[in-house]
């Protein structure tokens, strides 16, 4: 497929991608949208202007909506149908090609748009589905010759959070305060978090409700996963060591996440499909899956002191991930919890084996042992005010490349 669009050969929105997001356009109204290259292109116009009116169950503008929900609920007949129509639109030769007053009309150069939130996220539940991250965190915290509980293998840990503190890309977060104890204390000390730290993860979007009672198999999982957004994990690693017995996390974690604003559907990385890694012992019946599950996605990690230059800290591959998309959701389900259109459950952090491709702080510095140099001549040992994370993720293959853009947020001082 060729594009009228002009983009660069290595952008991540060509026309094999496609992806779903909200924008305010012009500062006056706020949109669904897609993108190829350095274009937006509003999908609400596209529909008052009759292009998508031969699509079999896209009775109503939904796209004139503040959210993707009401679009993604539609189900994957509708949505596939959407995207592979305006797949051929942008391609050479097309109507829309012809078409100067609709483009004038609906496209929109990247920066003449502000993103928003994708998507209204009813729940939200993090995994902890890298065998290398929680590997190195079971060494750090406990003992390094049992590294892993001895439910890890077995299941796909995860825990419930906090869905209202997940914001879009470039929206600041303030440095979190809490209660602490430092190891030569007899007892917890309150302040602002001094082991401020990131998680490379990536999460994906449920398009449909469940009932209570109901679950979702391996086989179905994926009819029921819209797509995928890049999802940094803020975590503050001090106030978390502290609270986190017996319960797991809270306040270390529920204080912001960030999210990639479009949203990559699984069709758009249907050629990057590649084997899951080895599960020894086997799993249960309900855990079990055919074909290739895991995803050959590029993930990259910056940091940026204010006034100075990103610096490229960590090279990572969501392939790495030891549960995958069908199992978490099987999982999440089997009990007969119940999912609703919009649901967001990510990854955990994302490490692989070599000590670059380690998806936190945490890791990279040995929980501050072994800081990090910066191109400035500062060190960093975990995330400090004014820094800001970019974290980045494309998939690319056989001249195919499609990808997520970034995750951006900034450090700044607890209010």
């Amino acid at each position: 497929m060729k594009s009228f669009v002009d983009y660069s050969s290595n952008s991540d929105f060509s026309i094999h991608n496609i992806p779903f997001g909200v924008a305010v356009f012009n500062k006056e109204y706020i949109g669904c949208c897609t993108r190829i290259g350095d274009q937006v292109i509003d999908l609400a116009t596209l529909y008052d202007l009759g292009y998508f009116e031969d699509i079999e169950g896209l009775d109503d503008n939904v796209f004139e909506a503040y959210t993707i929900n009401e679009f993604i609920e539609l189900g994957k007949p509708v949505t596939n149908a959407v995207r592979t129509k305006i797949q051929t639109l942008l391609q050479e030769g097309s109507a829309l090609s012809k078409d100067q007053k609709t483009i004038e009309d609906a496209f929109y150069d990247l920066d003449k748009v502000k993103m928003m939130m994708p998507v209204h996220i009813p729940n939200y539940t993090d995994f902890y589905s890298s065998i290398e991250h929680a590997t190195n965190v079971g060494k750090m915290l406990r003992d390094p010759a049992n590294a892993l509980l001895p439910n890890w293998k077995h299941l796909p840990v995860g825990y419930h959070g906090r869905a209202s503190s997940i914001v879009v890309s470039e929206t600041e977060i303030n440095r979190p305060k809490g209660q602490m104890k430092p190891a030569d204390a007899d007892k917890p000390v309150f302040g602002p978090c001094k082991q401020l730290d990131f998680e490379l993860e990536m999460a994906f979007i449920i398009n449909k409700n469940t009932e209570m009672g109901e679950s979702i198999s391996t086989k179905d999982a994926e009819d029921a996963i819209f797509g995928m957004v890049v999802f940094n994990d803020w975590s503050a690693r001090d106030i978390q060591a502290w609270e986190y017995a017996p319960l797991g996390p809270f306040l270390a974690k529920n204080f912001g996440s960030s999210i990639s604003p479009w949203v990559v559907t699984l069709e758009a990385l249907e050629p990057f499909r590649t084997s899951s890694p080895t599960q020894d012992p086997e799993v249960l019946e309900y855990l079990k899956f055919e074909g290739d599950k895991n995803y050959d996605i590029n993930l990259e990690v910056y940091i940026q002191p204010e006034n100075g230059e990103q610096n490229l800290v960590c090279e990572s591959n969501y392939k790495y991930m030891y549960w995958n998309m069908a199992q978490q959701l099987a999982h999440h389900t089997i009990n007969g919890c119940n999912m609703e259109v919009g649901d967001m459950y990510a990854s955990g952090t994302i490490s692989g084996s070599d000590p670059k491709s380690f998806g936190s702080m945490m890791e990279l510095t040995w929980r501050g042992q072994n800081p990090l140099s910066l191109s400035n001549g500062e060190e960093r040992k975990f995330i400090e005010d004014n820094d800001t994370v970019t974290m980045k993720a494309w998939a690319e293959k056989d001249g195919v490349r499609v990808g997520f853009g970034e995750v951006s947020g900034k450090i700044i001082p607890t209010l």
